[in-house]
């Protein structure tokens, strides 16, 4: 027995081997401590706010912390030189309950100052928005209330607020006015719909504010990639069904449309940057320009500029883990040829937190560093001018 337990002696030897190799694997070094100061590192600070006397005061001594804290100083940084880049057209993209939650005018700052020239959005963001364009309001839920007890009185829940379905009926009134003047002839998609809203807007809700109504006015084009996926989109469908049961035209609706016009109106930029609301579609249709322009390149043979984002911002809690393009951070995107690498400047703010807390903060911080720099913003509200100009002369061609 104990002969048959002693085994081949080689064996024995390369277990003793292995054990040998494992334990000196596992034994520490005697290591050589470097010093942070002749590594160049950069130290962090204690946040003083007894040092502090204003938001971007804050946010800039955030940056010089750890954590969200740090990621939301950073952002700040990369917003303000897409906003100090005289070349650069930045483009934002909005997804969440965005405008049920009262950050619709933030949006507006933005396009009103030039810091934004282009919006993807989804449809309800908009079609919420148009409730506070108009002058309704959202109201806070009551959590002794059911869902139940909601839909019997009317009133449509997001999270801990509430949408009167009073209020989409109203939106419904607008949408119908401007659908009935819509010619047929002229084939609708999402950026010229919501073109003749804002100028809806303008014309008869003068002194509200609201994205569309200045999108329209700065000439800032909106595009809503999954339209019919919306209150704007269902309105559109009834709108078609009464035409059809009045004997009049339909109206065609061309998405591919808003993706051309997308596209070429970034092809005529010098720089692009894109700021991100949450993600979805939005972002994702937003990024797909890289690769829509590599594509007809490559495949189609035209000669096109293989442009990527040489900026990027995005606001969304949402972590890498769960596999989804919303929270897929933009080191992956640059290997789908969306975005510049840091090594060929590109430069990315990427912050883990409700919009609603980093939204507010990030955009109060960059507008008080632009208003301590009016010359540096009024110059970039003049190099953004031309493309603006050039939107409104496409619309105004083709628009009933």
């Amino acid at each position: 027995m104990k002969h048959g337990n002693q085994g081949d002696p080689k064996d024995h030897t390369q277990k003793n081997h292995a054990h040998q190799g494992h334990a000196a694997g596992g034994e520490g070094k005697d290591r050589h401590l470097h010093n942070p100061i002749e590594d160049r590192l950069i130290p962090l600070e204690p946040l003083d706010l007894g040092k502090i006397h204003s938001i971007d005061g804050l946010v800039r001594a955030m940056a010089k912390t750890a954590f969200t804290g740090r990621q939301l100083g950073e952002a700040a940084d990369v917003l303000e030189a897409m906003a100090l880049d005289e070349d650069a057209f930045i483009v934002m993209t909005l997804a969440g309950a965005m405008t049920v939650a009262k950050q619709g005018l933030i949006v507006t700052e933005l396009i009103d100052r030039g810091i934004v020239n282009a919006i993807v959005s989804t449809g309800a963001l908009m079609a919420h928005g148009l409730v506070e364009a108009t002058g309704r309001a959202h109201f806070r839920a009551n959590p002794e209330v059911s869902d139940e007890e909601l839909y019997e009185q009317g009133y449509n829940r997001v999270y801990d607020t509430l949408e009167p379905e009073q209020n989409l009926d109203d939106v419904e009134e607008v949408m119908a006015a401007v659908l009935e003047a819509w010619d047929h002839n002229d084939v609708m998609c999402s950026y010229k719909l919501n073109h003749a809203i804002g100028a809806y807007l303008a014309k008869r809700n003068q002194g509200q504010r609201g994205i569309l109504k200045s999108a329209y006015e700065q000439g800032v084009p909106v595009f809503v990639p999954a339209f019919s996926d919306s209150e704007l989109g269902l309105d559109t469908a009834l709108n078609n069904r009464l035409r059809e049961s009045t004997g009049r035209h339909k109206i065609r609706f061309d998405p591919f449309e808003d993706l051309e016009h997308f596209a070429a109106t970034l092809l005529r930029q010098k720089k692009l940057g894109i700021f991100t609301i949450g993600g979805g579609v939005p972002r994702n249709w937003s990024q797909q320009f890289g690769p829509f322009i590599e594509l007809r390149h490559r495949r189609l043979g035209e000669n096109l500029p293989l442009k990527r984002y040489h900026y990027g911002l995005r606001i969304c809690p949402e972590p890498v883990y769960w596999g989804g393009l919303s929270g897929s951070p933009y080191s992956e995107a640059i290997s789908w040829g969306k975005f510049v690498p840091p090594s060929e400047g590109g430069m990315f703010g990427e912050v883990f937190v409700d919009a609603t807390v980093g939204l507010p903060i990030i955009v109060a911080a960059v507008l008080e560093r632009l208003d301590k720099a009016k010359k540096g913003s009024h110059a970039r509200k003049g190099a953004k001018t031309a493309s603006r100009k050039n939107f409104k002369g496409v619309q105004g061609s083709r628009m009933a």
